[in-house]
């Protein structure tokens, strides 16, 4: 994707999704409106927040531990098993197992170059890694 000119992308990772959200937060009121909020996980799953957190139904395991809220319980068996022997289902040693510098949210913000040092402060004012 080729930007056009005057305009500017950056790319935070936050070690919390609290941080994260905070600082799309504060770049929306600062006018900013291109802002998103990932989970970066190496199994290329989707966060299903409604459906794969302890409070509510969850379905599998890895759907709480691994965010794999797009893996059917039904089809993909295999791939299921492999994502439940990962040591981030069970380790009580695995820390931040798996996750690149302990930083799995990245907030990405497309804006002007004129608003792009202001975002850049925000961003690590929360925490963010650019």
């Amino acid at each position: 994707m080729t930007l056009p000119r005057g305009m500017r992308s950056l790319l935070a990772y936050f070690p919390s999704s609290t941080r994260a959200e905070a600082a799309v937060q504060e770049l929306k009121r600062m006018g900013i409106s291109e802002v998103s909020l990932d989970r970066v996980s190496r199994y290329g799953a989707t966060a299903n927040a409604a459906l794969n957190n302890p409070v509510n139904d969850a379905e599998t395991l890895t759907g709480l531990t691994l965010f794999s809220a797009n893996t059917s319980r039904l089809m993909d068996a295999d791939a299921r098993i492999l994502m439940s022997a990962d040591p981030s289902n069970y380790a009580m040693a695995a820390d931040d197992y798996g996750v690149a510098g302990g930083k799995a949210f990245l907030v990405t913000v497309v804006t002007t170059d004129e608003m792009g040092d202001k975002a850049a402060r925000v961003l690590a004012k929360h925490g963010g890694s650019l």
